[in-house]
């Protein structure tokens, strides 16, 4: 499918690489990747980025103003629905690709090239830039491995494998990735949101079956000088809690009027449950967005019932 979606990119002349709402690390580095590779092997071609901006990561690369392109293709990285797919509305575009990493929801593209099996969708362009004519560089390869090392956690999960460390060992043989560089890029925080994890630590509650969670309001967020997204870019930082398997933030939106969950597990599937509250993701590591705390208070109870019903199974 790689020489499909390669004969596509040489196809059109206009190319608009969008990605899902909520920016992290592997859904901006795929699509500046992406765009700065296709760039780099057809000089003559439109080819932007586009999505909301994140002063959170803005290190790490710039996107471009959107633009409407007569007769353009589509290329929607790390975004399993179209209802999350940031900026670009996909049915205007002539053809549509997807690549992406995550369970399937649902066919929006013409064309679909999924694995979830694979730790990110940076994972799925070092595949595709390895398999046709696709050209790189040392910047180009530098965005891929900041979002693989992010979307693993630093290669924590099991999502990867031996091909894994194998295209990553291929890449630092064949261009200059200064690690030392990079992870500052996508873990240096400012001193708000390292008091904010302490708030967090202090108040998170824990439920009779071992879920974890805490509720960020406006308020503390407020109090703290952090934005709604502050909480659920710290997910991961609460891994290995003896007792938690399951663990949550539940942070206010006041702009959007809604809570954005964060959720994560050590070998629970929880994909699903957040799918019942208009969102989804990976099996260990998922999130959805609901209007009210009660609704995701009912989430975390979910997720509870989930955990009890597994000590009973066993």
């Amino acid at each position: 499918m790689f020489n499909e979606i390669y004969k596509r990119i040489k196809e059109y002349n206009n190319i608009v690489i969008a990605r899902h709402i909520g920016v992290d690390p592997d859904a901006l580095c795929s699509s500046l990747a992406l765009r700065d590779s296709i760039r780099l092997t057809f000089p003559n071609k439109n080819v932007i980025a586009i999505g909301s901006g994140s002063q959170k990561f803005g290190s790490i690369g710039n996107i471009d103003k959107y633009v409407k392109y007569d007769n353009a293709l589509l290329i929607v990285l790390d975004t399993p629905d179209k209802r999350r797919v940031d900026t670009a509305i996909v049915d205007l575009f002539d053809y549509k690709i997807k690549i992406d990493h995550h369970p399937f929801i649902e066919r929006f593209c013409d064309l679909e090239y999924i694995d979830d099996n694979k730790s990110s969708a940076c994972e799925i362009i070092m595949e595709l830039l390895e398999s046709v004519d696709l050209k790189c560089n040392d910047e180009i390869a530098e965005l891929l491995f900041m979002g693989v090392a992010s979307d693993s956690n630093r290669f924590l999960f099991n999502t990867c494998t031996s091909s894994t460390f194998r295209l990553i060992s291929d890449y630092m043989d064949k261009y200059n990735i200064d690690l030392e560089k990079l992870y500052p890029k996508i873990y240096t925080r400012p001193m708000e949101e390292v008091r904010l994890q302490g708030y967090i630590s202090l108040n998170m509650k824990v439920t009779d079956n071992g879920v974890g969670y805490a509720v960020i309001d406006n308020n503390t967020q407020a109090e703290y000088k952090v934005d709604s997204a502050a909480a659920g870019n710290m997910i991961n930082n609460f891994n290995f809690i003896d007792g938690v398997p399951v663990w949550v933030t539940i942070t206010e939106d006041i702009r959007n009027s809604i809570f954005r969950i964060s959720v994560r597990s050590r070998g629970v599937t929880i994909n699903k449950v957040c799918e019942k509250y208009n969102g989804g993701g990976h099996i260990h590591a998922a999130g959805a967005r609901v209007k009210t705390v009660d609704e995701a208070l009912s989430l975390v109870n979910d997720l509870d019932k989930l955990l009890g019903e597994m000590k009973n199974d066993n």
